[in-house]
């Protein structure tokens, strides 16, 4: 990936895991990922980190089912 944020957007604030993936997204793509993590109620949060934890680097939240959906019913 060519694309080089001109910001790194701070995700600690969401006591959760994040992939290392995202801090070479755009902006854009990471403002999108971080409402769409903000949103997420503790059951959420919970089945996020397990995912995250068994995929490993395979992880790409922006290509995971629970993103797309959010994406989907937000347009």
């Amino acid at each position: 990936m060519s694309e080089e944020p001109t910001t790194i957007i701070n995700f600690s604030k969401l006591n959760i895991p994040i992939p290392d993936l995202i801090k070479i997204y755009p902006l854009e793509k990471q403002s999108e990922i971080l409402e769409y993590l903000l949103q997420l109620d503790e059951c959420d949060k919970i089945a996020y980190s397990i995912a995250y934890q068994h995929l490993g680097t395979s992880f790409n939240i922006y290509k995971s089912n629970g993103f797309k959906e959010w994406k989907n019913k937000k347009s």
